[in-house]
């Protein structure tokens, strides 16, 4: 069984994603929250195995997802530390900016223990998952991790000390989409679409944008090249972006949520 320390919107994404997947049933995955009304909720919802505290989901679960805030570690972990030896579960961590060292140290042994970062887009099966392992993860770890994140999305290992980055790119930048999406319709409803149609129009041009890049051989400046006609629409909004500053904003923005993941 699964269980999930915490049901907060991104837990509650990937239960979601899991429960969709059609991998598992509601009746493998478990939850508390300290919030018991939230978890009480999922758990209807989903016909989810609802526990009546955290020591319940740490000394029954295979595999515990931590799934709080990364400042309430160190006062959960004491707390249910004893447990976690004693049944010695696979944890997996969804925490930003907490190391897989950092959360060991936190416990009364060494864990098997995979930190992951996933994003929001695992509500529509659609995330992107990093995750890295500790010395005493097994292979078989790693592959579950990887089979747990293609649940929701697609689930790529990487070398640790490349978490905070990752994190500013692949956990927050689906905020920095939905602003772009946003503001392009919202022009185009200035300009007589209703915002339903420019949603649609914007998100789905975004979509085939970021599936053509996956699928094709070319640099994405090759790609913006080949839509550019001489002297025609799309070569004037490019330098229109360009003068206005985008690429430096969007590059702003990423240096700023590494920085604060590296704080956190």
């Amino acid at each position: 069984m699964i269980g999930f320390i915490g049901s907060g919107n991104m837990a509650s994404a990937i239960i979601r994603g899991l429960v969709a997947d059609g991998k598992y049933d509601g009746s493998d995955i478990a939850v508390y929250d300290i919030c018991r009304e939230k978890a009480q909720e999922l758990s209807r919802e989903l016909s989810l195995c609802l526990k009546a505290s955290e020591r319940e989901i740490a000394a029954q679960c295979d595999t515990v997802v931590l799934a709080v805030k990364p400042d309430a570690f160190p006062s959960l972990l004491s707390q249910i530390g004893e447990e976690l030896k004693a049944n010695d579960p696979l944890i997996i961590s969804i925490a930003a900016g907490k190391t897989t060292e950092f959360i060991a140290s936190l416990l009364p042994y060494t864990p098997r223990l995979i930190r992951i970062m996933p994003n929001i887009n695992a509500k529509v099966q659609a995330a992107i998952s990093a995750y890295c392992g500790n010395e005493r993860a097994t292979d078989a770890d790693r592959s579950f991790v990887k089979a747990f994140c293609g649940a929701f999305g697609r689930g790529i290992e990487i070398d640790e000390k490349k978490f905070s980055i990752y994190s500013a790119i692949g956990g927050c930048s689906p905020a920095f989409a939905f602003m772009f999406i946003d503001s392009m319709a919202r022009t185009a409803v200035k300009n007589g679409m209703t915002k339903a149609e420019a949603l649609e129009a914007a998100a789905q041009a975004v979509l085939g944008s970021a599936k053509l890049i996956l699928e094709s051989d070319e640099h994405p400046w090759k790609l913006v090249d080949a839509v550019c006609s001489p002297g025609g629409t799309t070569i004037e909004g490019v330098c229109t972006l360009q003068e206005k500053g985008f690429e430096a904003a969007v590059e702003a923005a990423v240096e700023a949520s590494y920085n604060k993941d590296k704080r956190l």
